[in-house]
């Protein structure tokens, strides 16, 4: 496989599209693949791409910023449409949502295959008028589309259905193949950026609750500061709590794999996701785990209840507060579902990944080229 792969997203600031874009396309240039990223804007914290992968500017330009929002839209197009006709990628890969409708506009009558992805919950994402304008519109046109759920999968129309696939984020090598802690510590962990959507306030107040019982535990939550101002509710929280000593944010961290790996437990609290990768990266480091039963249906993608983890109702502080007491008072359960759900590893490794990837992509380009013949 020789192809030429164009990526398209926003940007490559660090985000769960991101990363699997990154991921990609170092894997595809490794397998001889001439590898584009067709990218908006620079982002302030980006992933860093393989070298022999090329980057692409194919957004406003100096200039551009003056001008009327629907002509910046129409330019976007054109400038992605101009990159498409100079480069000839064999297929293009627009990732999430404006990148989506975006590509699928500048590929428009041009010899080459659409492979859209979608990486959230559509439930309240997909649902705005230019949404239920454009879905009828331009996503038939899309030769194929990569899912992470069956409940994102069951949003969309059944043409768009029937030509999908359904394919994990990759686990990054590091977290994967950890010996077992000779002893956990008494810290109950999470990671992920701090921002509304992750509803950590539910996890500061439910441990308030559990430190209450179980005074020799402490919660330390890793990630960065999303600037939406969930870091500030947080802070006002534990200090309101009381909760200063026993509840930490420690703040992003480029060691998770050492950081999390011999914690106590981790505790997974979204309201909705796409499909988490902090949780994938847990449960391939053997974590105990106790996950909210979010939407689009991440967490029971990766996980089964009482077997591999704990699957809570969204939003319940109580169920949250039980769960982490049962995982703390049980440690036989505990050990028992951290060790089944280091098995993701075995089909969410990058190769394995990688490899059905690979597959789609090689269907979808030799379809076209057997459709052109």
């Amino acid at each position: 496989m020789a192809r030429k792969i164009a990526f398209h997203l926003n940007c490559l600031e660090q985000g769960g599209a991101e990363r699997v874009v990154t991921n990609l396309a170092g894997q595809f240039a490794e397998a001889g693949c001439e590898v584009l990223v067709a990218t908006e804007w620079y982002g302030r914290d980006e992933f860093a791409l393989d070298e022999r992968v090329r980057r692409v500017h194919v957004g406003l330009r100096e200039g551009d910023a003056g001008k009327p929002h629907p002509v910046q839209v129409l330019l976007r197009v054109k400038y992605l449409r101009d990159f498409l006709r100079d480069e000839k990628p064999d297929i293009l890969i627009p990732f999430a949502r404006k990148a989506l409708y975006r590509g699928l506009l500048a590929a428009y009558f041009m010899e080459m295959p659409v492979l859209i992805s979608v990486r959230t919950d559509p439930v309240g994402h997909y649902e705005e008028l230019s949404d239920k304008i454009q879905i009828p519109l331009l996503l038939p046109r899309a030769d194929g589309c990569v899912f992470q759920t069956e409940g994102a999968r069951a949003f969309f129309a059944p043409r768009l259905q029937d030509n999908s696939r359904i394919i994990l984020n990759p686990i990054h090598e590091k977290y994967i193949g950890r010996p077992e802690p000779e002893r956990r510590t008494k810290t109950v962990v999470q990671s992920g950026r701090l921002v509304d959507f992750k509803n950590q306030a539910m996890l500061v107040r439910a441990f308030a609750r559990v430190h209450a019982k179980h005074p020799d535990y402490d919660l330390k939550i890793y990630g960065g500061d999303s600037h939406d101002g969930t870091k500030e509710i947080l802070e006002n929280l534990i200090a309101e709590l009381g909760a200063g000593d026993y509840i930490r944010l420690m703040g992003a961290s480029d060691h998770l794999e050492e950081d999390l790996a011999d914690a106590a437990l981790f505790a997974f609290t979204s309201d909705w996701e796409g499909l988490p990768n902090a949780l994938m990266e847990a449960m391939a480091l053997g974590l105990p785990i106790v996950a909210t039963d979010c939407p689009c249906g991440g967490p029971r993608t990766i996980m089964t209840d009482g077997v591999d983890g704990l699957l809570i109702p969204i939003r319940d502080e109580q169920a949250l507060v039980d769960g982490i007491n049962r995982l703390i008072e049980d440690p036989a359960l505990a050990r028992r579902l951290g060790t089944a759900a280091r098995k993701i590893a075995d089909r969410a490794n990058g190769r394995a990944v990688f490899t059905q990837w690979r597959d789609y992509i090689e269907e979808l380009c030799g379809a076209y080229e057997k459709k052109g013949k």
